[in-house]
């Protein structure tokens, strides 16, 4: 079957903002006495905020009650908004553009996926708000990736099967959750290579839209 659209995920394939969620996390570890470097973070790509919380957790002094974790992870989301004043369209991945562009010229429909709920500030600041013909975000579902919940639903907006979509992810837990939807998958950065993954690239400037479709 054709690739009748094409899900992005939102971080670390059309603009990074790692390096502001490891400040917030290693603010919030710093200030909590936990132990958090950037080795620890690598674990966390990919992951929902809770899960990421549970993770940073595995090394804190003392056990925290639920009400104190939500605290936690408010606090965590925070500091990360705040760094999101700098973002700007020039933050915008290489090679992102063009291929939007000619994704559009070829009448294949964007969409955007990804677990974090401040994806629409994110998709704002940088310009790609109206890029998109659906998304989906963290506001929209219960389960994070590797789960392919948030898949589903921006497929569902599209108007289209799974299987008509194809996922581009840079996280193992994204081309995971493209697999469990029935989506072919484009994996590049750190996924590149996954065993799950249809193809792979290094980044979105070193594929054609021709090799990406499978054209």
């Amino acid at each position: 079957m054709a690739v009748r659209a094409v899900i992005f995920d939102l971080d670390g394939v059309l603009v990074s903002t790692d390096e502001f969620h490891y400040r917030a996390w290693q603010r919030l570890a710093d200030e909590e006495g936990i132990a958090f470097d950037r080795r620890a973070n690598r674990r966390l790509r990919g992951v929902g905020r809770m899960e990421s919380l549970e993770i940073m957790l595995e090394r804190a002094p003392r056990p925290y009650a639920p009400e104190e974790k939500a605290a936690l992870a408010e606090r965590k989301n925070r500091y990360y908004r705040e760094s999101l004043e700098a973002l700007a369209p020039g933050d915008v991945l290489p090679g992102v553009r063009e291929v939007l562009r000619a994704l559009k010229a070829r009448g294949v429909k964007v969409a955007v996926a990804s677990s974090s709920r401040n994806a629409p500030e994110i998709l704002r600041r940088t310009g790609l708000a109206d890029v998109a013909d659906a998304t989906a975000d963290g506001n929209d579902i219960t389960h994070s990736k590797p789960d392919p919940e948030v898949f589903l639903v921006a497929a569902a907006r599209l108007g289209l099967a799974p299987a008509e979509c194809l996922v581009v992810e840079d996280a193992a837990s994204g081309v995971e959750a493209a697999a469990a939807a029935g989506m072919r998958s484009l994996a590049i950065g750190a996924a590149a290579g996954h065993p799950q993954a249809d193809r792979s690239a290094d980044d979105l400037a070193s594929i054609t839209v021709d090799e990406m479709l499978g054209t």
